[in-house]
């Protein structure tokens, strides 16, 4: 599971295909709430806000 910028987007999914030999799915954090879990509000790879989960 990666939570990532616009900019790393492509690399967070080729890094789930290649760990996970699957395709992932894409949630907006932008349109989504969760219950029981609060994203990060950074990018895992970078400084910048977090716009999509890659799960």
């Amino acid at each position: 599971m990666y939570c990532v910028c616009k900019e790393h987007v492509e690399l967070a999914l080729d890094k789930f295909v290649d760990e996970y030999e699957d395709a992932p799915d894409m949630v907006n954090l932008k349109d989504t709430e969760f219950s029981d879990w609060d994203p990060p509000r950074q990018c895992d790879m970078c400084e910048a806000p977090a716009v999509f989960l890659v799960v």
